[in-house]
């Protein structure tokens, strides 16, 4: 009896020790989430690669950008990326600053700063920072997916303020531009 106890007890420490090993843990999944979405960033803002770009996507992903309707699944995100690597000037980088991971780190949210370029209409280089949030997934492989991506431009800092109002920077979409920048 005492041993048939002992085997039982063994068993369940197995099995416990096993599903701890199988669990992918939080701080390994932050981290993670933060070098593939870097990696993202730099793949992005290279331009070259528009399939490696959307690959970062889940299939039923959502792209929320400002002022557009949804964008939504990846045939509809390729071709949102096609049409912004067309844009004159275009440009795209972003860092994530904070990864929120669920507790079974099958979830997770991370937020960060981009930065957007584009040619304005006198040829200058426009640039547009932001601020971003994405919701990433595993999916059937435990690969992490973007399933959600949503930017707005962020508010203007308080040195530009004043080139707001002497007119060196204009206002566009609610956002603010720097124009003339290298």
């Amino acid at each position: 009896m005492i041993r048939l106890a002992s085997l039982v007890a063994a068993i369940a420490v197995e099995a416990l020790l096993l599903a701890c090993s199988v669990l992918p843990s939080t701080s390994n999944a932050h981290d993670e989430i933060l070098r593939i979405d870097a990696e993202w960033s730099r793949v992005a803002s290279e331009g070259k690669d528009v399939d490696r770009i959307v690959s970062y996507w889940a299939d039923d992903a959502r792209v929320l950008p400002p002022g557009k309707p949804p964008i939504v699944g990846k045939s509809a995100i390729r071709q949102f990326v096609v049409d912004s690597l067309k844009t004159p000037g275009f440009g795209i980088s972003w860092q994530t600053t904070d990864v929120v991971v669920s507790g079974d780190s099958r979830l997770a949210y991370a937020v960060g700063t981009s930065r957007t370029t584009v040619a304005g209409p006198d040829g200058k280089r426009v640039v547009v920072e932001g601020k971003t949030v994405t919701v990433w997934e595993r999916d059937a492989k435990s690969l992490w997916r973007c399933v959600v991506d949503i930017w707005n431009d962020a508010p203007p800092p308080e040195n530009l303020r004043s080139q707001l109002r002497a007119g060196e920077t204009d206002l566009i979409d609610e956002g603010f531009v720097r124009r003339g920048e290298p």
